[in-house]
């Protein structure tokens, strides 16, 4: 059996690769191609590093048959995955149905998985026929197995939307960008239209228009008194109407930092109007019945919402336009709810009352709450906060902070890198990266009196326990060159101030293609249900110097049990194809 398996790898990856050397041997382009079109992600600087080792051992610059295997199973097979493998294949060599289930069951703490479950994953991955006939795996079908999303760290059914979408919206955390329109710094840096396409795309859905008076009495978009360059509103329109429901259908909240006169508000409404058509919200849903909560998610399904700063005179171009009031925007200050090192501000959107019962009470006015009472206060209204104008250089506040005492909109600067984004971009892939995502129960509470400094009876403790065994080609350090780093990774915990928690693994010399730590790290969680977990891996250049290579931040709990691949995202945010860390995650 063992020389039948062994004539059949050997004739499948034969016939893989045959037609690529039938004029000879083969160069560095031609491997990289051939291992692009088997669907081989590979960090070029390790490849080429293979490849030169592989030429060391004879002369010229091309490679055979043999080579191309060797150089294959260099960036391919990877030791710790065979250990797993040879756990439970009986022969080291293929792993039946029955073997592979029990693996899914006692490792990966599948526990509803059975013989279907185990002979879907075989058909889906086995890349050798005669293997996959005989309802077994080998070791390819093993590797392509582990290196699947469905052993990513990143639970699978939270990439769809899984959660009651029939809510009010302030029961939801709503992905929300300060500044949209600025791909730079607030003082001097450009406006552009990429900023709204972008944020769009990663699933944003409240954006800041900067609305001033312009040239021909067309509305213009930038960061007022500064050097920032201008962008029609009407072009910014245009895009959104474009890209508002590409990455989402629920609904998209434009707030307007309205400083425009009444002639150009007139001119905004007819952009929005003309633009946008049906999508935009012009009068309340239930036909102008009078309702007690906000509408749901669901029930704005493909809507624009606009939320307005400058109350009264947009309104009344609306209403000089012959459309029914469509909701109320109040505003009140942060300093009641901001600590000595966050800038914030907060804005509060109410149920929609009557036009009538509007336009005779031009405005209420909410007294000042207190950081303990503010929970409460976030059941009933949605809450805005974005960053302070003193931040010149764009920089971001924690985020976590306001989303612990239930802040829905939590407005970050989504052109500045950094640890503050990460958790915004790792909450958001919650819930099919829908960008709205379900509070807590005890923060939709009205009667709720949690706190995050004192979290008592509401706290459900979760041990979590991750064993950090490995990297797959992580990004060589920039000072190597070669294809060299000294990685270590940090595991970060964001949550209540009891729950924060960093730990760091050792240091690996020399060994950027496939470190091993095999650690194990334990963190006590209080309240999972807020909490955010970071892997982030640098680079150890010197004692006092660290240079980042690579991040991923996810919600605790969408984190699958088992034997799971971490995938890395660079600074700017983008997936490392080929970069990632394998650990084993388990917790109760």
């Amino acid at each position: 059996m063992i020389i039948f398996l062994n004539l059949t790898s050997h004739t499948w990856f034969w016939n893989l690769i045959q037609n690529d050397f039938k004029t000879g041997n083969i160069d560095l382009e031609g491997c990289m191609r051939l291992l692009e079109k088997m669907q081989i992600n590979f960090d070029e600087d390790h490849f080429k590093h293979v490849f030169k080792k592989t030429l060391d051992k004879q002369t010229g610059d091309v490679i055979s048959m043999d080579d191309f295997k060797a150089i294959y199973r260099a960036l391919v097979h990877r030791p710790e995955y065979e250990e797993l493998f040879k756990a439970y294949s009986r022969d080291g060599k293929i792993l039946p149905d029955s073997q592979l289930l029990k693996f899914l069951v006692k490792e990966q703490f599948q526990t509803e998985a059975n013989e279907t479950t185990a002979l879907e994953i075989i058909m889906k991955y086995e890349p050798i026929d005669e293997v996959r006939k005989k309802r077994q795996m080998s070791f390819e079908g093993f590797i392509r197995y582990m290196n699947s999303e469905e052993c990513s760290i990143f639970k699978s059914q939270h990439r769809t939307i899984y959660q009651d979408m029939t809510q009010p919206l302030c029961d939801y955390f709503i992905s929300s960008s300060h500044n949209t329109y600025l791909i730079s710094d607030q003082l001097m840096g450009p406006s552009h239209l990429w900023g709204y396409t972008s944020a769009l795309l990663k699933g944003c859905r409240c954006l800041e228009i900067d609305c001033w008076d312009g040239n021909n009495n067309e509305p213009i978009v930038y960061h007022g008194h500064t050097l920032t360059s201008k962008i029609p509103f009407r072009s910014v329109i245009h895009v959104i109407d474009k890209y508002a429901f590409m990455s989402s259908a629920y609904p998209l909240v434009l707030s307007l930092e309205n400083h425009c006169s009444p002639k150009q508000q007139e001119v905004m409404a007819d952009c929005l109007k003309t633009i946008l058509g049906d999508k935009l919200l012009s009068s309340p849903i239930g036909g102008g019945v009078e309702i007690s909560q906000l509408p749901s998610p669901e029930a704005l399904k493909f809507k624009v919402l606009i939320k307005n700063k400058k109350v009264g005179t947009f309104e009344e171009s609306l209403l000089r336009m012959e459309d029914d009031y469509h909701g109320e925007t109040e505003e009140m200050s942060d300093s009641d709810i901001q600590s000595d090192d966050e800038d914030s501000d907060d804005t509060l959107l109410q149920p929609p009352r009557s036009p009538a019962k509007r336009r005779g009470d031009p405005r209420s006015s909410i007294p000042p709450q207190k950081k303990t009472r503010f929970i409460s206060h976030t059941t009933r209204f949605i809450t805005r906060i974005y960053p302070k104008g003193t931040r010149m250089k764009s920089s971001n506040y924690n985020p976590q902070e306001f989303w612990n005492i239930g802040c829905q909109m939590v407005a970050l600067n989504f052109q500045t890198l950094g640890t503050e984004m990460e958790l915004q971009d790792g909450k958001f892939l919650d819930n099919g990266g829908c960008g709205y995502v379900l509070k807590p129960g005890f923060l939709r509470d009205p009667n709720s009196t949690f706190t995050p400094r004192n979290v008592g009876g509401y706290s459900k403790p979760m041990s979590l326990s991750i064993r950090l065994i490995s990297g797959h080609q992580l990004p060589p350090s920039s000072v190597s060159k070669t294809n060299k780093a000294d990685p270590m990774v940090h595991i970060e915990i964001y949550g209540v101030p009891e729950d924060q928690a960093r730990k760091k693994s050792s240091v690996v010399k020399n060994n950027a293609l496939c470190p091993r730590w095999n650690e194990t790290f334990s963190f006590n969680i209080q309240v999972p249900e807020l909490a955010m977990i970071r892997f982030c891996v640098e680079d150890e250049v010197s004692l006092v110097n660290k240079e980042f290579l690579g991040q991923y931040t996810l919600p605790v709990m969408s984190l699958n049990t088992g034997y799971r691949n971490i995938p890395l995202m660079s600074k700017e945010g983008i997936k490392l194809e080929s970069a990632s860390l394998f650990a084993h995650v388990w917790y109760y």
